[in-house]
């Protein structure tokens, strides 16, 4: 039986329309549904790593306001602000027309928040908690965009090189880790930060992987009973006082006898973008560093 290629291509358009009616829907890290009647093409952005993933989704043409601190990639530093993640000109959100805004899950300003979903306009959440949550996001910001062609290519590419690395490192003998956030208070990370993933992948341990906390605040007295082997931390200029060199006042360390202080710029490693994997690969290396003084 022979089907014409005009019915064909009449079913063709009553399924593509059936699925523009149908809108897009997604679950988001907040556990929200959030459905488009179709894709987005005014987007704001309430967070630097959202910025950058939507441009790695292809949608970065279509983002109209972004928060301080959006600088990557060049593009992103010519696109208007509305802010930053404390404080929102809600005004001035209002009048750019946005279809679509992403927020940050735990790095937005919550009283803000409550306001813009007041707007009616579609809020979506973002928080990757594993590094293959970057490459899902891709695909998430790709569907909402309708830039689906751009971004699952990048989102493949990540996974594999994510996966190469983890395979390489896997079953390389443990180190331990304080990853140190901040100096005045001392904070730290917890099992379920991103962070902890690339330690995780690189065969390290984070002493304070247990806590409650997304990021904790600890003692000095706390870390020197877990006492690490590694301690490391972000750097947003190499020129700047790091914050790592006052656990040398204590020798019997086990980071400090071994001199095993290890600096990573921020970019690379407080962002949840593809980059991650450039900051994972220092990481890694680092800890490599961290074996070779190991006792034999």
């Amino acid at each position: 039986m022979r089907v014409s290629s005009r019915l064909v291509l009449g079913m063709a358009l009553w399924l593509g329309a059936a699925a523009a009616m149908a809108g897009i829907t997604l679950t988001d890290d907040n556990g929200r549904v959030v459905t488009l009647p179709r894709p987005a093409r005014r987007i704001l952005s309430l967070a630097p790593h959202v910025t950058e993933l939507l441009f790695d989704a292809g949608a970065g043409g279509h983002i109209v306001g972004v928060v301080e601190y959006s600088d990557y990639p060049e593009a992103a530093k010519s696109i208007p602000r509305v802010g930053n993640n404390l404080q929102l000109d809600l005004e001035r959100i209002v009048a750019l027309k946005p279809d679509l805004i992403v927020v940050w899950l735990h790095g937005n300003a919550q009283r803000q928040l409550d306001k813009l979903l007041k707007l009616g306009i579609p809020v979506f959440y973002n928080e990757p908690q594993r590094l293959p949550d970057i490459a899902r996001s891709i695909e998430q910001f790709g569907r909402l965009a309708g830039t689906e062609a751009v971004a699952l290519p990048v989102a493949r590419a990540f996974l594999a090189r994510e996966s190469e690395l983890r395979a390489r490192y896997a079953g390389r003998p443990p180190v331990r880790v304080f990853y140190q956030v901040w100096e005045k208070p001392l904070m730290t990370i917890n099992g379920n930060q991103i962070i902890n993933d690339v330690i995780t992948l690189c065969g390290g341990q984070n002493v304070f992987a247990d806590l409650k906390p997304l990021v904790p605040v600890v003692s000095i007295e706390a870390v020197l009973d877990a006492d690490p082997e590694a301690i490391g931390t972000a750097i947003i200029d190499a020129n700047r006082r790091n914050g790592l060199e006052s656990w040398k006042q204590w020798p019997h360390l086990t980071a400090t006898a071994r001199n095993n202080f290890f600096l990573i710029p921020a970019d690379l490693i407080s962002r949840p973008t593809p980059r991650m994997l450039e900051g994972a690969q220092q990481l890694c290396e680092d800890l490599d560093k961290a074996r070779a003084k190991q006792p034999k």
